[in-house]
C-alpha cells in the first residue's frame, strides 16, 4: 500500500498577477509545512502524491500525478463557498502584517487568534468539500486553505 501524502506540491502562477513579500512568506511556509507532514489521501489512488493547485472557471482543480509524475486524475472543487472566507483571511492577514510592523503584542495577539479563527473554519469547509474525493487531516487542509488563497491574489 502507497503512502498516502502529498511529496511535492506547486502552484498554477499563470491567474497570479503580483505577490507582495508576506504573501510570498505565507506561501513558501505553508508549502514547508505541509510537505514536512501531511495526510492526503484521494479516493481510488495509492500515493505518494505530485499535486499541481490551479483555479479554472471558478473552480479549484487539483491535479494527481505519482511519485514519478505520471497523471492520475483531477479533484474539482466548485469556490463559491470560499469566497466569503478567503476575503474575510485577505483581510486578517493584511491587519495581522500592519499590527506586526507596528502594533503592541496583545493588538497581534488578537487579530492572529481572529486569523487562526477564519483559517480553522476554512480548513473544515475544505475537509467537508473533499469528503468522499480526497481525505485529509486538519493541518494538510489549513496548509491547502493557505495556497487556495494565494492563487486568489489579482492585485
Amino acid at each position: 500500500m502507497g503512502e498516502a501524502r502529498i511529496i511535492d506540491i506547486d502552484l498554477d502562477d499563470r491567474t497570479i498577477l503580483w505577490r507582495s513579500a508576506d504573501v510570498e512568506q505565507e506561501r513558501k511556509i505553508a508549502i514547508f509545512d505541509l510537505l514536512e507532514g501531511n495526510h492526503f489521501n484521494p479516493a481510488g489512488h495509492e500515493g505518494p502524491f505530485r499535486v499541481l493547485l490551479r483555479v479554472e472557471d471558478n473552480r479549484l482543480a487539483i491535479d494527481l500525478k505519482d511519485e514519478a509524475g505520471a497523471a492520475l486524475d483531477t479533484v474539482r472543487l466548485g469556490l463559491a463557498r470560499f469566497r466569503r472566507l478567503i476575503r474575510d483571511y485577505f483581510a486578517i492577514c493584511d491587519s495581522y502584517y500592519k499590527a506586526v510592523r507596528s502594533d503592541t503584542p496583545h493588538r497581534i495577539e488578537s487579530v492572529d487568534m481572529a486569523r487562526r479563527a477564519v483559517h480553522n473554519e476554512a480548513a473544515e469547509l475544505l475537509r467537508e468539500c473533499l469528503q468522499g474525493k480526497i481525505e485529509t487531516d486538519f493541518d494538510t487542509a489549513r496548509r491547502l486553505f493557505t495556497l487556495i488563497c494565494v492563487l486568489h491574489i489579482r492585485r
